[in-house]
């Protein structure tokens, strides 16, 4: 098994910003599989979406998360979706351990709102948007988190800063057992 470490969770619950904390502190890349994906393709996910369909983001995305598995010892944040496609979770399963981000789906919506790149790069996933929508989704998307996660952090009382101490301190306790 590598050791990668995977970040998952909605978006918004700080995957990227904890992940260049978490891979600084620990000397390793990082990698954000979006704007990887994003680059590969040319385009936002967004139009990945409009143009394309969902079924080619998500293959695209599977691409990404093989490639980047393939690189040891680095952080990778996931887009928050990637982890309901089994074929991805065998991927993050055979190459490195999960940590799961969660906060309440009115603090996902407080911060999707307060970042504006968040509407340019991702699509809404149901015709409800806002707050029944991250509800909606996560009502869908928690269990499989759960039983992805070697670890869940709730992000929401938390500075980024304190998250990536929890992470690293968690990393190297498991390098220790």
């Amino acid at each position: 098994m590598s050791n990668n470490l995977f970040l998952i969770g909605y978006r918004a619950t700080g995957k990227s910003t904890v992940g260049k904390v978490v891979a600084d502190a620990l000397g390793r890349q990082f990698f954000d599989a979006d704007i990887e994906l994003e680059s590969v393709a040319g385009k936002t996910i967004a139009a990945i979406f409009a143009d394309d369909g969902e079924s080619t983001f998500r293959d695209l995305e599977t691409q990404t998360i093989a490639r980047l598995a393939k690189v040891q010892h680095c952080v990778i944040a996931l887009g928050g979706g990637a982890v309901m496609r089994e074929e991805n979770r065998q991927i993050i399963r055979a190459s490195g351990q999960t940590v799961w981000l969660t906060a309440s789906p009115e603090c996902i919506e407080q911060r999707v709102n307060g970042d504006p790149l968040t509407g340019q790069r991702r699509p809404n996933l149901t015709t409800a948007g806002g707050l029944q929508e991250i509800r909606e989704i996560l009502e869908h998307r928690e269990p499989v988190y759960g039983d992805c996660a070697d670890l869940s952090l709730d992000t929401e009382e938390l500075a980024p800063s304190e998250i990536a101490e929890r992470i690293c301190q968690w990393v190297q306790h498991e390098a220790e057992c």
